[in-house]
């Protein structure tokens, strides 16, 4: 009885009244919103009908959430992203809404299946990877900590492309996630906003005019972001590229007005399509727009909410811009929106008359940026005559904050001019640029990595210079992932395995997840954990077979890698493991072998060649391996088509083994490897990113460490990495690179892969090689333990009992109250039935 108890509580009651009320708005909104007869309606409207079910669920507390922040004033934080990878969006609410067991009850009454219903859903992928999840991972503990946050970002109307593989190869098609609708949106025509491009600057002696600019309009679309079980819904707002009603119609002549309507598209480009690229920058027109356009539309926003909210309404107080850094705090996600700098200054000059000292320090107090990596090629660096262009008069201020930051560098360091070159916010050489990530350091009160190692890494090298001249900007804020999602949605089995020991407090609160360490020598609780993890593989394979047509064995260990493809990524040290893991069955075929399906999983950008080389390198190992008969079952290798968040949801609660390998100093956290860790799985990896801080927590005998460490990478920087030496003295890795440069798994095209080899052999800037090695042999320490399931699962809670400071909640804590000057709350606000 407690246990049934404790499944009911964890979703939500499943009370008759409750169940009978869902029915009842079911009903109507098949009839009265989607227009449909029981008798015509289709899976797809049954899925409708039950979001706007949900959705009515919201719609109370959203209200009532706003208004309460209206008439409290609280200090409101806005968090800028050009990604926010949300994923489904209605069992998510339904889980913090505690609406899960009633809805499952209501649906079954109806003859219905909710997970089919739940699978008519589109991914909203409005994100590339890590930094867009993150986006949308904070979301949720802001909602939950009672935050007043909002999102800010763009509505794409195709997200990131679906993938196919066809014949081994990537194959893009677009995302048109937005065909039948999107239930959970709202569109906001009365709060559209100009955004101004092009155009020139006037000085006159009353001030600086930006004129002759061409103006699209954001439309915004606002989505509802509820907290667990507190009535807190907090707004995301999406803009919408608009062209105005005029565009070109003014100089239109006789015969141009059709034209004219047509090129209305023209302007509507800038919200058609994220795009996808993973840390790497490509400096095309239309992403600046892009950025400009979230900045523009967002900042006025700001503004005008500033200015209306309530304790201003009347008074000439909240005409004076200079409390809004006492009011609002803008948290730039990576460097994309870093031009909400020169904006604010551009707002705060140009329109609001302030002096440059006022606004500069305003926005200063307002800003802070976080970082999210140190390859060189993916920070953003802007050609100024494209600038010059497109924002002039941002051009000009940008100019202005330069010369004041040179100077102030000047007085500091008499003389040093590759100082002054090296820290200038305009690089010079073949063409100018801009360099971004210098403007949002010079112009933001705070500087934050992603993980402990990679906040060290900005202050000993990428960033040092800055480092020196403002030490107390620099900090760390250690990324985390929302246990709502990635753990009580996606593995409810889990969920209530340690439910029934710790209680449910943990969701809230995930540093309660220690206490589990008094558990890991009992039987019983490591029967619950291994048993949960057999169920979660079963229902993948089962999956796997549904989807793909593949069958896998159930009982062997599931070795997953999934994650964006990238050579820092080394899905490349993967695909040696696979095939030294093939030779060696071959060679010793009788042996008895520790039974693994690896897969590997992500998209690869379009344009980048070699990431669509590895995708096929893949397959083709998959091909010979997986048809080979003296291998059978033992060795299975499958990539995983279309990795989306969707798709982690299924795949991560069945992985035993996750595979964190990137090359140490070049992951700046990782979050995939958090979501592993909550959910049952052990690590290999590198000590790179949160990897250090996760063998910090669960104890570093309890993850598979190997490879170099940064300082490592370093010597070997210093001293010349030298592939060949490598190859020439490991007999198993001349092997296998002969073999994929030998065509033997491309028998048809023995040198389709002779870019990689020479790339791997002569030009590997992430050290492949180096680490090979020690992974093979870290990967026999794996096996071994894996034949122990007692021991493997005692390994695993140890990794759960660890897990608690990688919740988004901890994050956000310590954003909230050492960079916006916030105070977190667990309290409930009034539901909309309870009286004020």
């Amino acid at each position: 009885p407690a246990i049934i108890w404790k499944q009911i509580s964890v979703r939500g009651l499943a009370g008759v009244e409750n169940v009978a009320d869902l029915k009842t708005n079911f009903n109507r909104h098949l009839h009265f919103t989607l227009v449909k007869d029981r008798n015509v309606a289709t899976k797809r409207d049954y899925y409708f009908a039950l979001a706007h079910t949900v959705r009515d669920h919201l719609v109370g507390r959203w209200i009532r959430t706003q208004q309460h922040y209206y008439e409290k004033d609280p200090k409101r934080v806005y968090y800028l992203s050009l990604e926010f990878y949300m994923g489904r969006t209605l069992q998510n609410t339904m889980v913090n809404l505690a609406l899960e067991n009633a809805c499952d009850e209501a649906t079954y009454q109806l003859g219905l299946d909710m997970e089919e219903l739940q699978d008519m859903e589109e991914d909203a992928g409005l994100g590339n990877g890590g930094l867009g999840r993150l986006a949308a991972c904070f979301l949720d503990s802001m909602a939950t900590l009672g935050l007043a946050a909002y999102g800010y970002g763009i509505r794409y109307e195709f997200g990131i492309f679906n993938q196919k593989v066809v014949n081994g190869w990537q194959v893009e098609e677009a995302d048109d996630w937005l065909r039948y609708g999107n239930p959970w949106e709202k569109a906001r025509p009365e709060y559209m906003r100009p955004v101004h491009f092009y155009g020139r600057v006037e000085h006159n002696p009353d001030g600086v005019k930006w004129v002759d600019t061409q103006v699209i309009l954001a439309l915004p679309y606002d989505t509802p972001v509820p907290g667990y079980r507190n009535n807190i819904v907090n707004t995301m707002r999406l803009w919408s590229a608009k062209a105005p009603c005029e565009f070109h119609l003014k100089d239109f002549n006789v015969g141009g007005y059709i034209q004219a309507v047509l090129d209305k598209n023209l302007a509507e480009n800038i919200s058609r399509v994220l795009y996808p690229n993973d840390n790497f920058f490509e400096g095309k027109e239309l992403r600046l727009k892009q950025e400009y356009f979230v900045v523009a539309a967002t900042l006025q926003d700001i503004i005008r909410r500033f200015k209306a909210s309530k304790f201003g309404s009347t008074e000439v107080v909240r005409m004076d811009l200079t409390t809004l850094p006492d009011k609002v705090a803008i948290q730039l996600n990576d460097t994309h929106p870093a031009l909400a700098i020169p904006e604010l200054m551009r707002i705060l000059i140009d329109d609001e008359k302030l002096t440059w000292d006022t606004a500069w320090d305003i926005t200063v107090r307002t800003c802070a940026y976080t970082n999210h990596t140190v390859l060189p090629e993916a920070l953003e660096r802007w050609p100024v005559d494209l600038f010059q262009n497109l924002l002039p008069r941002h051009l000009e201020i940008i100019y202005e904050v330069n010369r004041r930051h040179l100077e102030r560098i000047s007085a500091l360091y008499p003389g040093d001019h590759d100082r002054l070159r090296r820290m200038s916010l305009v690089e010079e050489g073949g063409q100018k640029k801009i360099n971004m990530a210098h403007l949002c350091i010079v112009g933001s009160h705070a500087v934050n990595g992603v993980a402990q190692i990679h906040s060290d890494i900005i202050k000993d090298t990428v960033f040092k210079d800055f480092y020196d001249v403002d030490p107390q900007k620099f900090q760390n804020k250690t990324n985390g992932i929302t246990p709502r999602r990635w753990l009580v949605m996606c593995n409810p089995g889990l969920a209530e395995v340690i439910a029934e020991r710790i209680g449910e407090d943990y969701i809230r609160d995930l540093s309660q997840l220690k206490s589990l360490l008094k558990f890991v020598d009992d039987d019983a609780f490591i029967r619950d954990i291994a048993n949960v993890k057999q169920e979660n593989k079963l229902k993948f394979a089962v999956h796997l077979e549904e989807q793909f047509k593949v069958k896998i064995n159930p009982n062997s260990m599931f070795d997953v890698q999934v994650k964006r493809i990238h050579e820092y990524k080394r899905q490349l040290l993967n695909c040696l493991h696979i095939i030294t893991l093939y030779n060696r069955i071959k060679k010793e075929p009788n042996k008895a072998w520790t039974p693994r399906t690896i897969m590997i999983g992500g998209k690869a950008a379009p344009g980048y060649h070699t990431a669509k080389m590895i995708i096929k390198l893949i397959t083709a190992i998959g091909e010979v391996v997986n048809n080979d008969s003296v291998v059978g079952d033992r060795l299975k290798v499958i990539f995983l088509e279309n990795y989306r968040v969707t798709l982690a949801e299924k795949v991560i609660p069945a992985a035993d083994l996750s595979e964190q390998i990137s090359t140490a100093g070049t992951e700046a956290s990782g979050t995939g490897n958090m979501k592993f860790m909550l959910n049952g799985a052990l690590t290999i990896g590198t000590m790179d990113g949160a990897n250090v801080e996760m063998a910090e927590e669960a104890g570093e005998e309890n993850l598979f460490i190997f490879g170099m460490r940064v300082k490592d990478v370093e010597a070997l920087d210093k001293k010349g990495y030298d592939a060949l030496e490598y190859y020439n003295r490991i007999p198993e890795l001349k092997q296998a690179i002969d073999q994929i440069s030998g065509g033997f798994f491309s028998p048809g095209e023995p040198d389709q892969f002779k870019d990689i080899v020479k790339m791997l052999m002569c030009h590997d800037r992430f050290k492949v090689f180096a680490d090979y090695e020690d992974y093979i042999q870290c990967q026999e320490k794996v096996s071994a333990l894996y034949k122990n399931t007692k021991e493997w699962t005692k390994m695993v809670i140890h990794n759960i009992a660890g897990c608690g400071k990688f919740s988004s909640d901890r994050t956000i804590g310590q954003y909230a109250r050492e960079i916006w000057g916030m105070e977190p709350s667990l309290e409930k606000i009034a539901a909309p039935d309870d009286p004020r």
